[in-house]
């Protein structure tokens, strides 16, 4: 039975459908007895923007574990293996946070994905992946298309379909052993969920395309915005000058032709002045349609909002006014799906940081282009994180490949997320400890400092330091190229938390003025700060919920009363899986007696399921006299 048709452009004149159908190597028929064969549709993504014609291969897929990794042997490749019916994204692993299967999962294993996609013209098209955790490989047809390691990044194949013939496509997921993936330099400091994670879609490709758009506002002293726009165009023909056209709302953008060569890139640049701009801020979160083609060839569309950011010093300014931050870290994590988030997931992480009052969030990863979206229209900014994940003080990136892929995540996410007007930092690590691990560390910041200044002068670069091992004297070279600076300040939880309420606002406000005295001259954002509550503590102690809500309190108005501060972010919107051997840290040790569920990290507001704990009526009050954040 098909299902929920979706008509493509008038470039594709008829429909193009996917099922989960087995492949078989030897005829094109399937099992009358698979549930597969029950075709659907492809849809449209949950990410609206990108190039013209994109629909998403969501399903459903076959998905089969291979926990003794024989499905190579076992011709799996070739879509010969039974399975149950998923659609993606999709995580194989998540299977609870605690108990022997949580322990299980998290060592992680191999899920081999299978569906069926036929083309409507024989042609050339792009098949994307949004993210796969944590090694991928993909077969078409039995033919390996090729490999990619990592989540949270994109990747492509390119592809010769003949029309009517249904291909076979196969993903291999493997996402064992996460203590080899650290000292690869993927870390994750959260479960170790594996699959296809992030949405799969589909494209024609013309004769040309259209590929890393940037856009960059600029205001005069009049309030016009000047806007700059970039887009790289590939050409897939021979030598030639490729007309790009565009606009953005009602402004014709004049991009001169580009030369480029046969298989060549060419950058097409295009300048704007908008004399009355309306403009994206927290609070009025305008946005405007950028529109690029070349002509017959290639489109791209993305709603995109017009917003200067400065910084004076210590001092962060959006359209000239002051911005001081406040709201919450998020991790992308639903109960029951683990990162393989819906599009009504990342609407409810949205819900929750208005619930909170938010202006402002954070990641320590790159999120998910289509949560980006969504936060762009809540006028919801972002602090993201797009270098390597460590532990707190910890570098694993230090041999010649690991700088290699460092690098090269830091530049596929900025390309990724550049068009964002909520993203107003790119945070390069996650909590360095004093002037750095050593000089490879030290060497890549300043590299990639550098390198987004150049791409994307209109953003802070940020770094994360571990608050209880700040720098000690003089800052080291690693600050250089460095904007801003998130700090992390567990006073009154990992440090002192048995101490009386006025030892620990002093203890908070002694943190906050070191803090301002290290980074002198950065933009200052508290980057974490909180405590794990749960109802099997009693509510005044720590681990209780009253606790959570008084601490939250301390900090809050620690921070607001400190006018170098520029934001305050609490650690974290909701709880989420950890390793399953977790059991809060040292916090057992400071605190004898305290009840924490294991593999679990309770810090949230919000609770795993999306109950709200008391903290999130505290928190929204003490944001209350902030507004949008605007001054």
């Amino acid at each position: 039975m098909i299902r929920g048709l979706v008509q493509l452009r008038a470039g594709w004149r008829r429909w193009l459908v996917v099922g989960a159908l087995i492949a078989c190597a030897a005829t094109a028929a399937a099992s009358a007895s698979d549930p597969g064969v029950h075709a659907r549709d492809l849809v449209a993504p949950a990410e609206a923007s990108g190039p013209g014609d994109r629909l998403a291969l969501a399903g459903p897929w076959v998905v089969s574990s291979d926990p003794s990794g024989q499905g190579g042997p076992k011709l799996f490749a070739a879509g010969r293996f039974p399975g149950r019916l998923v659609t993606v994204p999709h995580v194989a692993n998540a299977r609870g946070i605690a108990g022997r299967t949580a322990l299980d999962a998290h060592r992680g294993g191999i899920a081999w994905y299978r569906t069926t996609l036929t083309a409507p013209d024989t042609g050339s098209y792009a098949l994307r992946f949004e993210s796969v955790h944590h090694k991928a490989a993909v077969w078409l047809d039995g033919r390996l298309l090729g490999h990619h390691t990592g989540a949270y990044l994109p990747f492509e194949f390119r592809l010769r379909l003949r029309a009517g013939v249904p291909h076979s496509l196969v993903v291999r997921a493997d996402f064992r052993n996460p203590t080899r993936m650290k000292r690869a330099g993927w870390h994750r400091t959260w479960a170790n969920f594996g699959g296809i994670n992030r949405e799969v879609t589909l494209r024609p490709i013309g004769d040309s395309e259209l590929v890393a758009p940037t856009l960059t506002t600029r205001l005069r002293a009049d309030g016009a915005a000047v806007v700059d726009v970039t887009v790289h165009v590939r050409n897939r023909g021979e030598a030639r000058d490729l007309p790009v056209q565009g606009s953005l709302g009602g402004h014709a953008l004049d991009f001169a032709p580009v030369h480029v060569g046969p298989g060549g890139t060419g950058v097409a640049r295009a300048r704007t002045v908008v004399e009355d701009p309306d403009l994206w801020r927290p609070g009025h979160p305008a946005l405007h349609d950028l529109a690029l083609e070349v002509p017959g060839e290639a489109t791209w569309k993305q709603r995109v909002g017009l917003r200067e950011l400065r910084r004076k010093g210590s001092r962060l300014y959006l359209n000239g006014r002051r911005l001081r931050l406040h709201g919450a870290s998020l991790h992308e994590d639903a109960s029951g799906r683990g990162d393989g988030l819906r599009p009504a997931d990342m609407d409810r992480l949205v819900d929750h940081l208005k619930a909170i009052g938010a202006n402002a969030t954070r990641s320590q990863h790159p999120l998910s282009p289509a949560l980006l979206e969504r936060l762009d229209a809540a006028g919801i900014v972002v602090w993201l994180g797009v270098g390597p994940v460590d532990s707190p003080g910890s570098w694993e990136s230090t041999g010649p490949r690991e700088q290699r892929v460092a690098r090269a995540r830091v530049r596929e996410s900025v390309a990724q997320a550049q068009l964002h007007p909520s993203v107003i930092a790119w945070n390069l690590v996650n909590e360095v400890a004093g002037n750095g691990h050593d000089v490879t560390q030290v060497r890549y910041v300043r590299d990639m400092a550098r390198w987004i200044h150049r791409r994307d002068p209109g953003r802070l670069v940020a770094v994360d330091v571990w608050g209880a091992h700040p720098p000690r004297g003089a800052l080291g070279d690693l600050y250089d190229d460095v904007d801003a600076i998130a700090v992390t300040n567990y006073a009154g939880w990992y440090e002192q938390p048995l101490a009386p309420r006025r030892t620990v606002a002093r203890l908070i406000r002694a943190d906050t003025r070191r803090f301002v005295r290290t980074f002198r001259g950065k933009v200052l954002v508290i980057s974490e700060f909180g405590a794990e509550a749960n109802g099997e503590n009693p509510a005044g102690r720590p681990g209780g919920y009253a606790f959570q809500s008084r601490l939250l309190r301390q900090h809050i108005a620690a921070y607001r009363a400190q006018p170098a501060v520029s934001g305050m972010l609490v650690w974290n919107l909701r709880d989420f899986a950890l390793t399953p051997d977790f059991n809060g840290g040292s916090i057992t040790r400071l605190v004898p007696g305290i009840r924490l569920v294991r593999g679990l990290n309770q810090k949230g507001l919000f609770h795993l399921d999306g109950r709200p704990k008391p903290a999130v009526a505290a928190v929204r009050r003490a944001y209350a006299p902030l507004g949008d954040g605007l001054g």
